[in-house]
């Protein structure tokens, strides 16, 4: 019997739970939550024992005894930055991702990963890998113009990193010798530069940084961004949550889903067809500056997350963006497969885990 990987992915409506022996899945469930179910904790983190216990009465309803598992691996979350790879959720973790600098559920997934491992007994390990903090941006990307307000990374890294690898396996190339454009289109927009193996330069996909997305606000004109935070109309909180979770599509339109939104263009909606081809041009500029910090030297571009799915978009980025580099497009996330592949490779001695400290 090979190894047996528990990988978890908790998201804001929902926690996904898949296991694999060594490459091969044998169980894939997403667990959704209700809104009234997460309304009930006051705060994220209060949701860990629930969803653990979600997570083991899925398990047990499938016959899996924690017994059999090798390791757990959680997704990661906004701890301090660390350079990409996979680490072994120690105490120090689990005291960040408890008082992490954000509130998100992906904090949530090396602490679940740590229960489940101690549960399973003392030779299993729980680990997170290439968490959405993961940092290898050049020290230029970093600077703006006022030296009070850096730029730092938060982004969709696990599949970022993933998707860059799957593809260079496909093409015959190495991703430690190739340079790629990728974008993850999904609730949060990320458009990062991988040169050579590191992630050069990528827009924060959560805090307000390049496209506005289906729920977040992206890049905002900084002098109207400031007459809007003085003009009395709305708290602090409130203003956040524009730019985190009630931004983009869903402020113009009233939905985060480009499924419904298309559905409403085919029925004349003119205000939502500007709107989505405005989140298009959006990304595709953001595209073009990521060829800009490769030089212009970009071997691929590559399409992924859930709004990949969608032609409509595909299309338009590529009509706008195909003169920088061939596009292609990977469909969906791929999270849960890779947060396997990276436990498996601690576990066949490939890797060594990082330490976090």
């Amino acid at each position: 019997m090979g190894y047996k990987i528990l990988a978890i992915n908790p998201g804001s409506t929902s926690t996904k739970v898949a296991l694999y022996e060594e490459e091969r899945p044998l169980l894939d469930l997403t667990l959704r939550h209700t809104a009234e179910q997460i309304a009930a904790y006051a705060d994220i983190i209060d949701q860990l024992d629930w969803r653990r216990g979600l997570i083991l009465a899925a398990l047990r309803e499938h016959g899996l005894q924690l017994k059999e598992l090798s390791a757990v691996i959680g997704r990661g979350g906004l701890i301090r930055p660390v350079p990409a790879g996979v680490y072994e959720v120690n105490s120090r973790m689990r005291y960040d991702l408890r008082h992490a600098q954000m509130k998100h559920a992906c904090n949530l997934g090396g602490l679940l990963a740590a229960q489940i491992a101690h549960m399973a007994g003392r030779e299993v390990k729980a680990y997170i890998a290439d968490p959405p903090v993961v940092d290898e941006m050049d020290d230029v990307a970093r600077i703006t113009g006022m030296p009070m307000c850096t730029r730092k990374p938060i982004f969709h890294a696990l599949n970022q990193k993933a998707i860059a690898r799957l593809h260079c396996d496909r093409t015959g190339t190495v991703y430690e010798q190739t340079n790629l454009i990728v974008a993850h289109m999904g609730g949060g927009i990320s458009v990062a530069a991988h040169r050579q193996g590191r992630i050069v330069d990528v827009n924060n996909a959560l805090d307000g940084d390049g496209p506005f997305a289906p729920d977040r606000a992206g890049s905002i004109p900084s002098s109207e961004l400031i007459k809007v935070c003085f003009s009395g109309q709305y708290t602090r909180d409130e203003l956040l949550k524009f730019i985190s979770s009630k931004g983009g599509l869903v402020a113009y339109l009233g939905t985060n889903s480009v499924i419904q939104v298309l559905e409403r263009i085919d029925q004349g909606d003119q205000r939502a067809q500007k709107m989505l081809e405005a989140m298009c041009y959006n990304i595709a500029k953001q595209i073009g500056a990521m060829a800009g910090a490769l030089a212009g030297r970009v071997d691929g571009i590559l399409l992924t997350g859930g709004i990949a799915y969608n032609q409509v978009v595909v299309d338009y980025i590529e009509n706008h963006c195909s003169f920088i580099a061939p596009l292609t497009v990977y469909p969906g996330e791929n999270e849960l497969e890779s947060l396997a592949a990276n436990a498996l490779v601690v576990l066949r001695g490939i890797i060594t885990p990082k330490v976090y400290s």
